[in-house]
């Protein structure tokens, strides 16, 4: 076909060819993304590999980096002691004569579990007349007769760990303890011990939840859940010493209230979501890597003149990360900083007031504007995160075991999934063992602090 003489025509065949081609693109990635949810492994998939990748192995020159040698255990760990002897002869035939004793350790896990037996005394009170029992240390519970055969604490703290932590489901919980073990256990079983650890634990969730709304910062976020197969919704608060769970039938804000408090004068530290706008007396920072990504999201669409105003915004960003990592570095002074600071922020009003004709750069525009004061608190602040990645790396587990085994089947399980999701997370943060602390809790009487405030 000609090319018509018209200018006029020949700029709206320009601009339909560009609008095709734009259609085609989008059409394809919503096709990929449709295609992409109905797999199952779809969340785990992975881009296509990079056409000039890193060579594999350690890289040469300092770049080498330390090799890791597991260390010898000390003398009084050891348990079995072996001698590797001599053969009488050498594979050519010759004899063999010993020169020296070199050692070697390995540390390998018992496949014989240990069975305990308690004779558990009974007596009567000479006052009231009433039963009285003895207990031990290591005993989980009370229970004799028909329940006296009982799994141990550490075996039930293990369960828990493989079940909660690792995201190993009922079944495969019993199956890995009949292996490696020889442990019999059935998936029921399996959840009464989760179930039971959680309701020991139950008065230290209340703790981590009183620490959490006293703590100067908090990271929360939220994903999707199922609970007996109906949509929920997981609500993660991370901050520096604590992370709690909650799991909630809505994605309302009213369990970020209940556990903080609508009073709560803290730092929030979240994403764009409108509910932890609610929170009038706290100070906010919105987290500037879903900024970023809004940015490169529009700049994948946008054509000609649009593409200005999400280049502008992701390069403001960026200095105000880069200003960020010069003043920790010392090469901006504290002065230095806030003269920078209010720079960047008339900047971006300057960016964001002139309205836009793009429909996405006007409602990035509009967000922006409404949290203009909320952009910058990293820098008012030093040392303050200026993403929620707490709250993403308390989510991840989380979904990781969503996906494997879908959540859980009752309310009371979910319950227990927040109580013990939320044990495990803070014992790591605060360097207790969780192993250990589950174990503990399992076998006393009253639970065992595990904040060193509690």
């Amino acid at each position: 076909m000609d090319e018509p003489a018209c200018p006029g025509c020949r700029a709206l065949l320009k601009r339909v060819a560009e609008l095709e081609a734009l259609v085609a693109d989008l059409s394809r990635r919503l096709e990929e993304a449709l295609r992409g949810g109905k797999r199952q492994a779809a969340p785990f998939a992975k881009r296509p590999p990079k056409p000039t990748p890193n060579p594999p192995g350690r890289k040469a020159g300092d770049a080498h980096g330390p090799h890791g040698h597991r260390p010898p255990p000390p003398p009084d760990q050891i348990d079995e002691l072996h001698e590797a002897r001599l053969p009488d002869h050498c594979p050519c035939g010759g004899a063999v004569a010993e020169t020296e004793v070199v050692a070697q350790f390995q540390t390998d896990i018992p496949r014989r579990p240990i069975v305990r037996r308690f004779n558990v005394h009974v007596g009567r009170c000479l006052s009231c007349g009433g039963r009285v029992q003895g207990r031990h240390p290591l005993q989980t519970s009370d229970a004799v007769g028909a329940a006296a055969s009982q799994v141990g604490p550490n075996a039930q703290a293990a369960a828990v760990l493989l079940n909660k932590r690792a995201g190993l489901s009922h079944g495969k919980v019993a199956a890995a303890f009949d292996a490696l073990f020889g442990l019999r256990l059935t998936r029921g079983a399996s959840a009464q011990i989760v179930l039971r650890a959680a309701d020991r634990c139950r008065p230290v969730y209340e703790s981590i939840r009183h620490a959490a709304r006293d703590s100067p910062v908090v990271v929360p976020d939220e994903t999707g859940w199922r609970v007996g197969g109906w949509l929920a919704w997981l609500h993660a608060f991370a901050g520096p010493e604590v992370t709690c769970y909650v799991i909630d039938p809505t994605r309302s804000g009213r369990p970020a209230a209940e556990l903080l408090g609508d009073d709560y004068s803290g730092i929030l530290i979240h994403d764009g979501w409108s509910a932890y706008d609610s929170f009038a007396a706290a100070r906010h920072q919105q987290c500037l890597a879903h900024l970023l990504r809004r940015c490169r999201e529009l700049l994948e669409t946008a054509s000609r003149g649009a593409v200005r105003f999400p280049r502008a915004v992701a390069a403001l960003l960026r200095a105000a990360l880069g200003l960020r990592d010069r003043h920790a570095a010392g090469a901006v002074s504290d002065h230095g900083l806030a003269i920078a600071r209010g720079r960047l922020s008339n900047r971006l009003r300057e960016l964001v007031w002139p309205a836009k004709t793009h429909p996405g750069n006007e409602r990035l525009a509009a967000f922006l504007w409404d949290h203009r004061d909320d952009l910058f608190t990293f820098l008012a602040e030093p040392g303050l995160d200026a993403t929620n990645w707490r709250a993403e790396q308390a989510i991840r587990p989380a979904v990781v075991n969503r996906k494997v085994w879908g959540g859980n089947r009752t309310w009371a399980g979910a319950a227990a999934q927040a109580v013990l999701m939320s044990v495990l997370a803070t014992s790591r943060q605060v360097g207790r063992d969780a192993l250990d602390y589950i174990s503990l809790a399992l076998r006393s009487p009253v639970t065992p602090a595990l904040l060193t405030a509690a």
